[in-house]
C-alpha cells in the first residue's frame, strides 16, 4: 500500500492458472442516492478499446483476449480496477451481481496494480494505461475533453466550479455568437415573410405545386434561406451534447458548492430555483424570438418550457446552471438583434 494513494500492488505466486474477481464485495462505490445517470457496471480496456455493458444485460459472460490495460467496476464517479503489469490470458465481464463483476484470468503468478477511488481525470491519466478512458464523455469526447480542460482552467482562476461553469458558458456563447446571430436574423426575416405566405396559401389552396413554386420565388427575391434559422443551430448540437457529458460526469462537481443553497453542483437543485429560472428564461426567449410557425404550432411550443423544466428538475444543478446562463445570454443577443438589426 502507498501513502496518499487509492492504489496498491498485488503480487501472485502460483504454479497454476488462477482467476481474479472484482465484484460487489470489494466495497461500496457511489451511494445509491448519488448514482445519477452515469454507467454502473463492468468495463474493460483491451487492445486500446473501451468496452462496457450493464449487469442486467450480461446473462452470459463476455470474454476478451488481447493486450489488457485494465478491468474494472465503474459507476458515475468511482472506479475499482485491476491493472495487469504484464500479459494475462483473458478478461471477462459478468452480470451475476447488482453491480456485475469483472474477472482476470492469469497463469504462473503475476503482478497487478489495484485502484479503487474517484474518477479524477488527471489522477487516472497519471497511470499511463488508459484508465482515464473509464470516464464516459460520450460520442463527442474529442469536443468534451477540451471543454473539460477549459472548465478546470477557469476553476484554477476563480476557485469555484459554479463561476467556472458561467465563464465556460460565456466562452461557448462567444464562439457561436456569429452563427447564433445569423440564425436569429434569418428567423426575423422569415417572420416578415409570413403575411406573403399566408396570402399564397389562400390564393393557391388547391394547387400545392404552384404555391411551393411561388414561395421559392419569394425566398429567392428576398434573399432568404428557409433553412437559415436551423442550420447554425444544428452545427452547435455536438457541442451541447459534449458539454452535457462533461457537466454530468465530472467528479470535480461532486460536492462542489456554488452559492447559498447550491452546495453540490453534481446533484439536483434542492429548492428547484435553477430549473424554474431556466423555464422562465425559455418562455421569455420564445416571446422575443421571431417565428415562422402557424398559431397552433406556437401554442404547442409554449408547452416546451414546462416539459423541459420538469425534465431538468432532477438533473445536476451544474448542468442546469449552464443552460440557464446560456438562455440569459441568448436573450441579450436576441434583444440586441430585435432593437438594432435593420435587415
Amino acid at each position: 500500500f502507498k501513502n496518499d494513494s487509492y492504489a496498491f500492488n498485488l503480487d501472485i505466486q502460483s504454479s497454476k492458472p488462477y482467476t481474479l474477481y472484482m465484484g460487489d464485495g470489494f466495497g461500496s462505490l457511489t451511494p445509491k442516492e448519488e448514482k445519477g445517470y452515469g454507467h454502473i457496471g463492468p468495463v474493460v480496456f483491451v487492445d486500446g478499446q473501451r468496452s462496457q455493458d450493464k449487469p442486467e444485460k450480461l446473462a452470459e459472460p463476455k470474454k476478451y483476449t488481447g493486450k489488457t490495460g485494465w478491468a474494472a467496476l465503474c459507476d458515475k464517479f468511482f472506479i475499482a480496477a485491476i491493472i495487469p503489469k504484464g500479459p494475462v490470458d483473458a478478461v471477462s465481464m459478468k452480470g451475476s451481481t447488482d453491480l456485475g463483476l469483472v474477472a482476470v484470468k492469469g497463469a504462473d503468478g503475476g503482478s497487478y496494480l489495484v485502484y479503487a477511488g474517484p474518477k479524477e481525470y488527471d489522477r487516472l491519466k497519471s497511470f499511463n494505461i488508459g484508465l482515464e478512458q473509464s470516464i464516459d464523455f460520450g460520442w463527442f469526447s474529442f469536443i468534451a475533453k477540451p471543454l473539460f480542460v477549459v472548465l478546470k482552467f477557469f476553476y484554477g482562476i476563480v476557485k469555484n466550479y459554479g463561476w467556472a461553469i458561467i465563464l465556460l458558458t460565456i466562452v461557448v456563447k462567444l464562439l457561436f455568437a456569429p452563427l447564433t446571430h445569423k440564425s436569429q436574423k434569418a428567423m426575423k426575416k422569415m417572420q416578415k415573410l409570413q403575411p406573403m405566405f399566408a396570402e399564397l396559401k389562400e390564393k393557391y389552396k388547391g394547387d400545392a405545386q404552384r404555391m411551393n413554386a411561388e414561395m421559392m420565388a419569394i425566398y429567392k427575391r428576398e434573399k432568404v434561406n428557409p433553412m437559415g434559422g436551423c442550420l447554425p443551430m444544428l452545427i452547435q448540437i455536438p457541442v451541447f451534447i459534449a458539454l452535457y457529458n462533461v457537466l454530468n460526469n465530472a467528479i470535480e462537481l461532486r460536492q462542489a458548492p456554488f452559492v447559498w443553497w447550491l452546495t453540490d453542483l453534481s446533484s439536483k437543485d434542492p429548492y428547484y430555483v435553477l430549473p424554474i429560472l431556466m423555464g422562465l428564461s425559455m418562455v421569455v426567449m420564445q416571446k422575443m424570438t421571431p417565428t415562422s410557425m402557424d398559431p397552433m404550432q406556437n401554442k404547442m411550443m409554449m408547452f416546451m418550457p414546462v416539459i423541459l423544466t420538469f425534465m431538468f428538475i432532477s438533473l445536476p444543478s451544474g448542468l442546469v446552471l449552464y443552460f440557464t446562463v446560456s438562455n440569459l445570454l441568448s436573450m441579450a443577443q436576441q434583444f440586441y438583434i430585435n432593437k438594432y438589426s435593420t435587415d
